[in-house]
């Protein structure tokens, strides 16, 4: 892999994270009813958006890519990489029961970026993506 092609850090993929987190967090509140599918669908697809890239990726200057190809990640691959967090999104409304699984979902995803060699989430095995730094 090159010098401009290094696999991002954890403290910068866990940053871009929150940051569409709280734009998610933020579409809920202004618009209640819609904002809920519009949050799950931008969860699901945010990476295929600018190229490989979620707003809060976009900003940090990251990118997904695919391990096979190095083409910028597809929705295809991103409705992958993103399910095991969007299961946890679509069950936050039922009480304790959803929030219970996002917990697990993301500490499973955290320990799996820190025992990975790749620094690939389980997300990232599934659709054989991984992020780059810009």
């Amino acid at each position: 892999m090159s010098e401009e092609q290094r696999r991002a850090g954890l403290l910068l993929r866990t940053a871009a994270k929150i940051i569409d987190l709280i734009l998610i967090a933020a579409v809920i509140e202004i618009i209640p009813r819609a904002g809920y599918f519009a949050g799950l669908a931008y969860l699901l697809l945010g990476d295929g958006l600018f190229d490989g890239r979620s707003i809060g990726k976009k900003l940090l200057k990251l990118r997904t890519v695919s391990m096979e190809t190095n083409n910028p990640c597809s929705f295809k691959d991103s409705i992958l990489r993103n399910s095991t967090l969007a299961a946890g999104y679509a069950l936050r409304i039922i009480p304790w029961i959803g929030w219970i699984f996002i917990v697990i979902a993301c500490a499973l995803e955290f320990i799996l970026i820190l025992g990975s060699k790749d620094g690939m989430r389980l997300g990232d095995e599934i659709a054989k993506t991984t992020v780059l730094e810009a």
